[in-house]
């Protein structure tokens, strides 16, 4: 079932947006309400993220940047609207474009995590 938040579970907390209801290689996903996006998408961060998937769930996630060269972004387990039940896991970023005033994800392969 969806959370029912609007926007981030604190401060510390960034909405990313994503136009599917699941994760893929290729996806890409919007973070919203960064300070300083110019400096994130050139050298992302480690940060708390609520994925927010098109059918409204949102998912809990950890940008990791233990390695600024290749990004993971580990999201929780999470079930869709459907009712489909996503494991979790990790996604490579394999690279961050500034949009606007928001960092767009997109996403590469698998991560051990």
């Amino acid at each position: 079932m969806p959370r029912s938040s609007t926007g981030p579970a604190d401060a510390d907390t960034y909405v990313a947006v994503c136009d599917r209801t699941h994760l893929f290689p290729g996806a890409r996903c919007r973070v919203q309400g960064l300070p300083d996006p110019r400096g994130f998408a050139a050298r992302p961060a480690p940060i708390d993220v609520d994925v927010r998937f098109s059918d409204g769930v949102i998912a809990d996630a950890r940008l990791s940047a233990d390695d600024p060269a290749a990004p993971v972004l580990i999201v929780a387990a999470y079930t869709t609207a459907a009712g489909t039940s996503i494991d979790g896991r990790g996604w490579v970023v394999r690279g961050t474009v500034l949009a606007g005033d928001e960092v767009e994800l997109i996403l590469g392969g698998a991560a051990p995590v």
